[in-house]
C-alpha cells in the first residue's frame, strides 16, 4: 500500500480549525480524526476519494491509494488485503459494506460479516398509556412498526410494578426479553423494549453481546467421550474490541461451544453490564454488554448463512443487570 505519496504532516493548518459540532455520519460509517489528528470526520469509505483531511475509515482495514489517481493530493480508498465474505451466494470484499436485507446495514471485514439494524431509529412506539403493546409487520414497509391493543395477546412482556421513582404511582413496568444475537460468533448486537425509566415511556434498549469467537476450532476443546463443549471460558484475559477501541478491563468471559451431533449452543442465562472503551482519537464511552453464564444445546437452530431471517427464539432466563 502506498500512502506517503500524499500530502504530509507539513499541510496541516496551525493552529487546528474545527467546527464546534462534530459531523452526523451515516449509519456504518466511523467518526474519525483527520490525518492531521485535529478535527473529527466522517471517514471515506471504500472506493471513495480521500486525502489528508479526508481519511479512509481504517475500523474497516482501509487505506488511501494516492496511486489510482494522478493528482498525489488525492486517493482513492482500497481494502487491505484479506479474505472475502460470502452470503447468499454473493461475494464480498474485505472492507465492503452492503446490504442483505432493508433491514441490516452490515461490513464484510477478513472474512467476517457485522451487521447494525437499520428499523432500531425507526420504530414508533405507541403511548406510555398502552396497556398491551406489540410490533407487527405492516404490508409494503421494511420495519414493523408498534401497535396498541386493550387485551393481553401473550406478547412475552414481563410486567410487574416499579420500585423506582416515576412521576405517577401507577406506572406498570414493561419489558421484553432481549433478542438473540445478530450473528452466531464475534461481535454482535441484541435489544430489548422497556418503559423502565423515570417517565414511564417505552424506549429501545441494545447491547453488545458475542456468542463464541470466530474461527477458535471450539470442536477441538471437546472432551473423550462428549459430544459438546457447552460453556467454555477464555483461559486467558481479553479486551474487547468494537469499531477500533479496546476495553479499558481485561475479562474472562465464557462462550457459547458447539457440538458434533448436529446441536447448536446458545445463551440460556446471562448478566448485562456496563463495560467502558477507550478509541485511539482519545475518546472514551459506555456500553451495555451481555455475559454468558450457561448455554444450552438443542437442535432448535438458524440455517447456515442465515443470521438475519431466522425466526426461532429460544428464551433466556436470570438476565440481570450487573455492576461487575
Amino acid at each position: 500500500m502506498v500512502a506517503s505519496l500524499g500530502r504530509s504532516a507539513h499541510d496541516c493548518p496551525q493552529p487546528c480549525a474545527c467546527p464546534a459540532d462534530s459531523p452526523l455520519c451515516p449509519l456504518g460509517t466511523s467518526l474519525v480524526l483527520d490525518g492531521c489528528g485535529c478535527c473529527k470526520v466522517c471517514a471515506r469509505q471504500l472506493g471513495e476519494p480521500c486525502s489528508l483531511l479526508e481519511p479512509c475509515d481504517h475500523h474497516k482495514a482501509l487505506y488511501c491509494d494516492y496511486t489510482v489517481l494522478s493528482d498525489t493530493e488525492t486517493g482513492i480508498c482500497m481494502a487491505q488485503e484479506g479474505q472475502t465474505c460470502d452470503l447468499g451466494g454473493a461475494t464480498f470484499r474485505s472492507g465492503e459494506s452492503f446490504q442483505p436485507s432493508c433491514k441490516h446495514h452490515c461490513v464484510c471485514m477478513n472474512g467476517e460479516i457485522g451487521c447494525v439494524p437499520m428499523c432500531a431509529s425507526d420504530v414508533r412506539l405507541p403511548s406510555p398509556d398502552c396497556p398491551y403493546p406489540h410490533r407487527i409487520q405492516i404490508p409494503g414497509k421494511c420495519c414493523e412498526e408498534w401497535v396498541c391493543e386493550q387485551t393481553s395477546q401473550d406478547h412475552n412482556y414481563q410486567a410487574y410494578p416499579s420500585e423506582d421513582t416515576t412521576p405517577s404511582d401507577n406506572c406498570i413496568v414493561q419489558t421484553t426479553e432481549w433478542s438473540k444475537c445478530s450473528a452466531t460468533c464475534g461481535m454482535a448486537i441484541s435489544s430489548r423494549i422497556t418503559n423502565d425509566n423515570q417517565r414511564c415511556q417505552l424506549e429501545r434498549q441494545t447491547r453488545i453481546c458475542i456468542v463464541r469467537p470466530c474461527n477458535s476450532q471450539q470442536e477441538k476443546e471437546i472432551k473423550k467421550g462428549k459430544k459438546c463443549t457447552r460453556t467454555p471460558k477464555a483461559q486467558e484475559g481479553i479486551r474487547f474490541e468494537l469499531s477500533g477501541c479496546l476495553s479499558t478491563r481485561l475479562y474472562k468471559p465464557k462462550f457459547c461451544g458447539v457440538c458434533t451431533d448436529n446441536r447448536c449452543c446458545t445463551p440460556h442465562t446471562t448478566i448485562t453490564t456496563e463495560v467502558e472503551f477507550f478509541c485511539p482519537e482519545g475518546d472514551v464511552f459506555t456500553k451495555k454488554m451481555m455475559f454468558i453464564k450457561t448455554c444450552s444445546c438443542h437442535h432448535d437452530c438458524p440455517q447456515d448463512n442465515d443470521i438475519f431471517l431466522v425466526s426461532y427464539m429460544r428464551r433466556m432466563v436470570g438476565d440481570y443487570e450487573s455492576s461487575m
